[in-house]
C-alpha cells in the first residue's frame, strides 16, 4: 500500500517525529512523506509515534487509494490540527465574514440558556411545553394527567441555574457562539473564572439548590411523589461530571460553596433573579396557552422570607437518587413500586431532556417566532412514523397455508391484540411464536417493531428469520454492539441510518441505554411509541439488574393508554411468579398460550455423573446423528470436542470467539442444523448461547441439568419440527450437588451464580416425580412446567432463588453502576469501541490473546502471532475480545501484565511507571482496557515474551486463542488444558 504522511508538530517535537518518518518513508515536502509498506510496518510506524508523542505532536497518515481518491487512516497527537478528513487548514480569520455575521447582539438586562441567545424564559417555558407535550403523545393516558403537568413543571425549571454569573459570563463570549452542544448547553470546560467544575456547581446542580431552597418550607399544591420527579429531573438532566475529588455530595455543599464563590450581593441577587425569572415564563405561558393558571402559584414560591436561608438545610438535602431502589424494601410489593416510580422518573427525564434537545436546535428568531405564533407542536411533527411495515405483514401470512395450525395462530393474535394490559405469549417451541407476533403486531397497525432479544446470538437468529423468510422485502435492521446490516449480512447499516428498519433487531442492552445512560435518553420515547417485542425475556430474571430495567420498561409501556399498551412478552417458559410478583401481570388473563402441533414423542433420562471422572463423563464422550451436547459453560464444550474432533463430525459454538468467529460460525451452524439444512455437521457442541430462539433441530441432545426454563429451552431444538417417528430422548446430565442443592463442584457453583440453583433442585425432583421414563408429548411437558410454578412443594425453592435475584440486583444498583456520568475529555470524529465503566453484563476489559494450536491437545503448540489485528485505520472496527477483570485479578495475569507491559509495548501509557507503583500500573493498564486500542494481553507471542525473559517466563495460568485444523476453539486457560490432560491420564 502507498500511504502520505503530513506533520504538522511544533517545537521539539517536530525534530522527533522528523527522525522517525524519515526511517520509514521518503520526504516529498517540507512536512510530508510518501512511502511503499506493508500492514505490519504502518503499524510498526504508528507504534514509534505514539511512544514519541507530546502535546506539540501531530501527524496524519493517509492511504494512496488512487489518482484521485485518498482515505485519512489515522492521526497521532493533536487532531485539532487536521479536519474529520486529515486536511490541513491554510488560512483562517478571527474576523467576521459578511455571510456569517450574527445580527443579535446579547443584550446587557437580557438572562440567556446558550450560545444561540435564546432568552432564558422562552428556553425555559419552551422545554417545559414541548415536554408536556411530548409526555401527553407518548402516554396518551389521563391518569398520568398529574405526571404530564410535573413534566411541564420540571422543564420549566430545568435550566432555572443557568442564571448563574459565571454561566451568563460565558454564554455572552463571542468565542463560544459556534460552540456545539448534543444536549442543550452545559459548560464543560476547564477554563475560566468560576468555570471548573471541579471547584463549581454546574448549572443543573444550582437547579436543584434553587428548587430545595424555595421548596423546602413550602406546602405547594404539587404532590411528594411529583416533587421527587421534578428533583430527579432537573439533577439528571445531565450526567453528573466526573471529578477527581467530589466536593458536591449533596445539597449543603452547593449552596455552601457556591455562597464562598459570589459576593453576599451577588448571592443574595442569584435567588431574587430566579423568582423573576419565573414570572416571566408564567407571563410566556399565560399569553400562550391563554390560560387563568398560575406557575408560581401552583409552586407556592416567593423570595419575601428571608429565613429561608437558615431552614434551606431541611431534612432532605440529598442528590435524588437516580433509581428508587433500597435494599431494606426488598419485598414483591416494594419492589412494584419502586419499579413504577423509577420507570416514571425515567420518562419525565426523557421527555425533559428530549425537548431541550429539541428546542436548543432553534435559533433565537425562530424559537421566538414559534412561541408567539404557538407552533411549538410544530417542533415534534417530525416525530410521527409512517411505513408500509403492515403491508409487508400481510404479504408475508399469504404465504402460509390455510391449516389449522395458521388459524390457531391467528386467533392467539386477536387475543393477544384485544387484551387491556401487558399482552404475554407463551407456546411450545416451533409452534410459531414469531409469526404470531408479526400478527399481532399487524393487528395494532405497526409503523415499527423494536424486536429485543436477550444476547447477540438471539438476535442473529431472528434476523435472520425476519430477512429470509417472513419479511424480505421490508428494512429488517439488526443493530446491537457488534453488529450492524440491514438486510443481509453484507449490507452494513449507514450511522445515519442506525434504528431506523421497519424492524429493529436489538439486545436489551442497546434499549437499556435509553434509562441507564444521558447520550440515549431520548431514545426511550420512540421505544414507548413503537410495538416492542421481548423476545425470550425469561433470561433476565436470573441476571443482576436486568430483572429490575426489564421490568421498568415494561412499566412505561405498560403506562400507555389501555389496549394499546404494545408489548409482547414471548416465551416458551414463561417465568409465572416473576410475571405475577415483580410485572404485577394477570396470569390467568394476559399469558395467552399457543398449543403445540408437534406430536413427536419424548422422553427425560437423567444420567448421575462425576465431574471429575473424566472417563465417564458423558460431555466427553463420542456422539453422532445429529446430536447436540449443550453444557453450561464453554469451557465444557471445548474440551469436550478437543477429546472427539478427530471421532466425530462435530462443530464447536459459544461465546468465547472473537467476533469475525462468532459471525462465521453462527452460520455454519444455522446452515448445517436449519429445516431442510446442508447436515454439514452431524455433532453440535455447544454453550447455552444455541438454546433460544435459534430455529435449528438435533434427533438426540445431551444437556447439563439447569433451570426449568434452560432445560425446556434446550428441549425445543430437539426434533423442533416434528419430523422423527421414534421417540425422542432428552439425557440430562446431573451431580450429587444439584439434587441436594449444596454449591459444590462447578456446575452447582454455576447454577448458584445465575441465582437459579435451588429451584434447579426442586425441578429435578418435580420431573423425576412426574415425567422421568416415561413417554409423552409436549403439551403435557409444559402443562407440568406451569404446574410446577403453582406447586406448593416447590413454592420455597422458586421463591428463595428470585429473591435472592431481586436483592443482588439492588445491592448493584445501589452501589450506582447505572448512573449516568461524563468524563469530559478533548472531543473527536474518532469512534472508538469502549466498554462503559458501569457496563452492565459486567466488569470486562477488551483483552489480546497469544494463539495456541490444539490439534493434539497433549503437545500444544504456541505460535508466534495473535489472535487478531488492529484494523489499519482509527475508524475501523477491532475483531475483539473481552473477559472479566475479577477473573484476570484471580489468575494472578493483571499482576504479571503490569510487570511485563511496559517493557513489551514502550508506547502504552503504562511505560514509565516505576516498578515500585506496582499497584497503580495495574489500575492504568485496567483503565486503558475499557479501550479496545490497549487490550489486556493474557498471553504473548515469542517474539514479545524475548523482550522480558523468553518463553520459560510464560505465566502459567496464561489465556490463549485456541485453534485446530477443523476451526477455532476460543479462549482457553493454558491451565484447563493441562489439567485437563492429566485428568485424561489418570483416567487411562
Amino acid at each position: 500500500m502507498i500511504v502520505t504522511l503530513i506533520s504538522q508538530c511544533e517545537k521539539k517535537a517536530l525534530a522527533r517525529t522528523r527522525r522517525v518518518l524519515d526511517a520509514f518513508a521518503d520526504r516529498i515536502g517540507d512536512n510530508t512523506w510518501q512511502t511503499v509498506i506493508t500492514e505490519d510496518g504502518l503499524l510498526a510506524l504508528k507504534k514509534l509515534l505514539r511512544q514519541t508523542a507530546t502535546k506539540n505532536t501531530s501527524v496524519s497518515c493517509h492511504w494512496i487509494r488512487g489518482r484521485r481518491r485518498s482515505e485519512l487512516l489515522w492521526v497521532v497527537g493533536n487532531r485539532s490540527k487536521f479536519n474529520h478528513e486529515g486536511v490541513v487548514p491554510v488560512n483562517e480569520t478571527q474576523k467576521d465574514v459578511l455571510m456569517d455575521v450574527i445580527t443579535m447582539k446579547a443584550k446587557q438586562d437580557e438572562v440567556y440558556a446558550n450560545t444561540h441567545l435564546q432568552p432564558l424564559a422562552e428556553h425555559l417555558f419552551a422545554v417545559g411545553y414541548v415536554a408536556s407535550q411530548l409526555f401527553h403523545r407518548t402516554i396518551g393516558n389521563e391518569e398520568f394527567k398529574s405526571l404530564e403537568h410535573a413534566t411541564f413543571l420540571a422543564g420549566c425549571l430545568h435550566d432555572l441555574g443557568k442564571i448563574d454569573i459565571a454561566f451568563q459570563e460565558w454564554v455572552r463570549n463571542p468565542k463560544n457562539k459556534d460552540y456545539i452542544a448534543d444536549d442543550g448547553q452545559h459548560i464543560d470546560t476547564k477554563k475560566g473564572k468560576n468555570h471548573h467544575f471541579e471547584d463549581n456547581p454546574t448549572h443543573n446542580e444550582l437547579s436543584l439548590l434553587l428548587f430545595h431552597f424555595f421548596d423546602s418550607l413550602r406546602d405547594s399544591k404539587i404532590s411528594g411523589r411529583n416533587k421527587q420527579y421534578i428533583r430527579h429531573a432537573i439533577f439528571w438532566h445531565h450526567a453528573r461530571p466526573y471529578r477527581k475529588e467530589d466536593k458536591f455530595e449533596n445539597v449543603e455543599n452547593i449552596y455552601n460553596i457556591y455562597k464562598s464563590v459570589l459576593s453576599e450581593e451577588d448571592f443574595q441577587n442569584f435567588f431574587k433573579k430566579s423568582i423573576q425569572l419565573l414570572h416571566q415564563v408564567n407571563a410566556i405561558f399565560k399569553r400562550y396557552a391563554n390560560s387563568e393558571i398560575n406557575l408560581i402559584e401552583s409552586l407556592e414560591w416567593s423570595s419575601d422570607n428571608e429565613s429561608l436561608h437558615d431552614d434551606l438545610l431541611y431534612k432532605d438535602k440529598s442528590y435524588p437518587q437516580f433509581k428508587y431502589y433500597d435494599l431494606a424494601k426488598s419485598k414483591f410489593s416494594d419492589i412494584q413500586n419502586s419499579v413504577q416510580s423509577s420507570a416514571e422518573a425515567n420518562l419525565i427525564r426523557a421527555c425533559v431532556i428530549s425537548a431541550d434537545r429539541i428546542v436548543s436546535k432553534q435559533s433565537a428568531i425562530d424559537l421566538c417566532e414559534f412561541i408567539q405564533e404557538q407552533r411549538l407542536d410544530e417542533l415534534l411533527d417530525n416525530q410521527e412514523l409512517s411505513s408500509n411495515l403492515v403491508s409487508h405483514i400481510e404479504n408475508a401470512l399469504t404465504k402460509f397455508p390455510d391449516s389449522e395450525r395458521s388459524q390457531r395462530q391467528a386467533e392467539v393474535a386477536k387475543q393477544l391484540a384485544d387484551l387491556k394490559y401487558v399482552a404475554v405469549l407463551a407456546g411450545a417451541a416451533g409452534c410459531g411464536k414469531t409469526k404470531i407476533a408479526l400478527e399481532w403486531a399487524k393487528l395494532g397497525n405497526a409503523q415499527k417493531i423494536i424486536w429485543v432479544c436477550p444476547r447477540v446470538q438471539v438476535c442473529q437468529g431472528i434476523f435472520e428469520e425476519l430477512s429470509q423468510s417472513y419479511l424480505p422485502d421490508a428494512n429488517i435492521e439488526l443493530f446491537t454492539g457488534e453488529f450492524k446490516f440491514t438486510n443481509a449480512w453484507d449490507k452494513i447499516t449507514a450511522e445515519d441510518d442506525y434504528f431506523s428498519g421497519d424492524v429493529v433487531v436489538t439486545t436489551i442492552d442497546q434499549i437499556l441505554g435509553a434509562i441507564t445512560t444521558h447520550s440515549n435518553v431520548n431514545s426511550l420515547i420512540p421505544f414507548i411509541d413503537a410495538h416492542v417485542v421481548f423476545d425470550e425475556y425469561h433470561e433476565y430474571i436470573n441476571m443482576d439488574i436486568f430483572n429490575l430495567l426489564f421490568a421498568e420498561l415494561v412499566a412505561n409501556k405498560n403506562m400507555r393508554k389501555n389496549y394499546d399498551k404494545r408489548v409482547l412478552l414471548v416465551s416458551a417458559t414463561p417465568h409465572y411468579r416473576y410475571l405475577k410478583e415483580v410485572l404485577t401481570i394477570d396470569i390467568d388473563h394476559d399469558v395467552i398460550e399457543m398449543p403445540s402441533f408437534n406430536q413427536s414423542q419424548y422422553q427425560i433420562q437423567f444420567t448421575d455423573y462425576e465431574e471429575n471422572d473424566i472417563a465417564s463423563n458423558p460431555f466427553y464422550r463420542a456422539y453422532r446423528d445429529k446430536t447436540f451436547v449443550i453444557s453450561n459453560t464453554a469451557k465444557t464444550a471445548q474440551l469436550g470436542f478437543l477429546t472427539q474432533k478427530d471421532h466425530e463430525n462435530s462443530i464447536l459454538f459459544h461465546s468465547k470467539f472473537k467476533r469475525s468467529d462468532k459471525k462465521s460460525l453462527f452460520s455454519e451452524v444455522y446452515e448445517s442444523f436449519k429445516q431442510q439444512g446442508s447436515q454439514q455437521y452431524d455433532v453440535l457442541r455447544s454453550g447455552p448461547i444455541v438454546q433460544a430462539s435459534l430455529n435449528i433441530s438435533c434427533d438426540f441432545m445431551l444437556s447439563e441439568m439447569s433451570s426449568a426454563e434452560n432445560i425446556l429451552q434446550r428441549l425445543g431444538r430437539l426434533d423442533r419440527f416434528g419430523q422423527n417417528t421414534e421417540v425422542n430422548t432428552l439425557n440430562i446430565a446431573i451431580t450429587e450437588s444439584i439434587k441436594n442443592g449444596k454449591q459444590t463442584g462447578a456446575s452447582a457453583m454455576f447454577l448458584a451464580k445465575l441465582n437459579s440453583l435451588q429451584s434447579a433442585k426442586a425441578w429435578y425432583s418435580f420431573l423425576t416425580e412426574r415425567l422421568d421414563n416415561k413417554v409423552f408429548q409436549l403439551p403435557e411437558l409444559y402443562q407440568v412446567y406451569k404446574d410446577f410454578y403453582n406447586s406448593s412443594y416447590t413454592d420455597k425453592e422458586i421463591q428463595q432463588d428470585l429473591e435472592s435475584a431481586i436483592k443482588s440486583s439492588i445491592t448493584l444498583l445501589s452501589a450506582k453502576v447505572t448512573e449516568p456520568v461524563k468524563v469530559y475529555k478533548i472531543k473527536t470524529d474518532v469512534k472508538k469501541m469502549k466498554i462503559s465503566k458501569n457496563s452492565l453484563r459486567g466488569d470486562n476489559r477488551f483483552i489480546q490473546l497469544a494463539k495456541i494450536n490444539l490439534n493434539d491437545p497433549k503437545q500444544p503448540v504456541f505460535l508466534n502471532e495473535y489472535a487478531y489485528q488492529p484494523p489499519l485505520d482509527d475508524r475501523g472496527e477491532f475483531d475483539n475480545l473481552t473477559e472479566s477483570t475479577p477473573l484476570i485479578r484471580e489468575l494472578g495475569l493483571m499482576q504479571f501484565i503490569a510487570q511485563k507491559h511496559g517493557n513489551i509495548d514502550p508506547t502504552h501509557p503504562v511505560k514509565g511507571i516505576p516498578e515500585k507503583k506496582m499497584t497503580t500500573r495495574q489500575k492504568v493498564l485496567e483503565s486503558y482496557a475499557r479501550d479496545a486500542e490497549y487490550p489486556l494481553y493474557l498471553s504473548y507471542i515469542e517474539d514479545d515474551l524475548n523482550k522480558v525473559g523468553g518463553t520459560s517466563i510464560r505465566h502459567n495460568a496464561a489465556i490463549y486463542y485456541a485453534v485446530c485444523d477443523q476451526q477455532a476453539i476460543g479462549s482457553i486457560s493454558i491451565e484447563d488444558i493441562l489439567k485437563f490432560n492429566n485428568s485424561n491420564e489418570r483416567g487411562q
